[in-house]
């Protein structure tokens, strides 16, 4: 089995939730793959982009089934990235089980993004460019318009249940970065999605290890295994 942990916008693959599930999933034998979405570039990131850095990682492994744990904006980009294998079981490293952590699934759809509203997003189209400040870098760097124009078209309501593995979904009720209503919406009716309404923000820190128990029980994970 091949566990990735995709980061969110303006962090890294050497986040806090990253280091915390490697040093989780080490004592069963198992590495944690972190792609950096900040390669090559920052300013030139975009959901395409993103997606085939996680096509390329899985391509270059060994064969065997692929997991992918996807936090925010990664967790829009590996709902994506499964969602274009409709046919799972032709892969050699098919892609079986999503666990999505405060999904930013409406991007490029939604007409906020954090702090931005309607009219911040239009500036943001008119400049070319978005100053942010990247938490991994712990400085300000400039993204391109393409990383919101890009993401218009991946419509992840459109997915069909058919076209993605099984999907289980945390979400904090309090979250102010992605509507919980809305990721209410997109598992409603879903018989693929499992969703689990949390007490908790955006981070989810105070659910970590609730969400642990359950990885366990998803991936049936045993130490040595």
């Amino acid at each position: 089995m091949h566990l990735f942990y995709l980061h969110g916008f303006a962090s890294s693959a050497g986040s806090t939730k990253a280091a915390w599930l490697a040093e989780r999933l080490a004592p069963f034998g198992l590495s944690l793959h972190c792609p950096d979405f900040n390669q090559p570039d920052f300013h030139g990131l975009t959901t395409s982009r993103m997606i085939g850095q996680v096509d390329d990682a899985i391509a270059a492994l060994p064969s065997g089934p692929v997991v992918l744990i996807g936090s925010s904006l990664g967790g829009f980009v590996a709902w994506h990235a499964a969602a274009r294998q409709s046919a799972a079981a032709a892969r050699r490293t098919p892609i079986e089980r999503l666990v999505l952590l405060a999904p930013a699934l409406d991007f490029g759809a939604n007409r906020r993004m954090g702090d931005l509203d309607a009219d911040g997003i239009d500036r943001w189209r008119d400049a070319g460019y978005l100053d942010v400040f990247h938490h991994a870098f712990g400085e300000t760097l400039r993204v391109g318009y393409e990383l919101y124009s890009d993401a218009a078209g991946y419509d992840s309501f459109a997915v069909q249940d058919s076209d993605a593995p099984p999907t289980v979904i945390f979400q904090g009720r309090r979250d102010d970065a992605v509507d919980p209503a809305m990721v209410q919406r997109f598992s409603r009716g879903r018989a693929a999605v499992e969703l689990h309404l949390l007490d908790d923000d955006h981070q989810l820190h105070d659910s970590l290890e609730l969400i642990w128990r359950r990885v366990v029980e998803l991936l049936e994970l045993e130490p040595g295994a």
